[in-house]
């Protein structure tokens, strides 16, 4: 039987990642208590890691793009520390997002929407999140956005 939120997700067209090994000295996640804490997932599709500053290399809509692609593979993470079941994830509870952006670029917050609101599409109220979003001189490899996140899991 297939869960409401993968039955979301495939109503809105989204297919979940694999989770992304870790590409340093890391883990992808630690659980404590009911909260799971997952490391930042870097902006990459199918295609490769998506690159770029915000203000020179990408506008708005790509970062928001970008972004969107770190939620999912937020909850690729979320689905791998509950063995497959998504149905455990209760809440969105905090993002962590760091966007490459030029010095006079101020957008940032319009572009993290992009994963705030793929969430709240796919999980309803229980996507809805605090968050921060920064703007960052340089991300590992180049990439456009990171986030890390918070998730109250059963």
């Amino acid at each position: 039987m297939t869960n409401p939120i993968e039955s979301r997700l495939a109503a809105l067209g989204l297919t979940l990642p694999d989770a992304p090994a870790p590409l340093a000295a890391y883990v992808p996640f630690v659980r404590t208590g009911d909260l799971l804490h997952v490391s930042g997932q870097v902006s990459a599709n199918a295609e490769g890691l998506i690159v770029g500053q915000l203000g020179k290399d990408l506008d708005v809509e790509a970062g928001q793009k970008a972004a969107a692609r770190c939620a999912l593979s937020l909850l690729a993470q979320v689905r791998a520390a509950c063995d497959g079941d998504l149905s455990r994830l209760l809440r969105v509870v905090k993002l962590n997002a760091f966007v490459n952006s030029t010095s006079d670029f101020t957008d940032q917050p319009a572009v993290v929407n992009g994963a705030s609101n793929l969430l709240g599409e796919v999980l309803g109220d229980a996507g809805k999140h605090a968050r921060s979003a920064v703007g960052v001189a340089q991300l590992p490899f180049g990439v456009a956005v990171e986030i890390d996140g918070v998730f109250q899991i059963s």
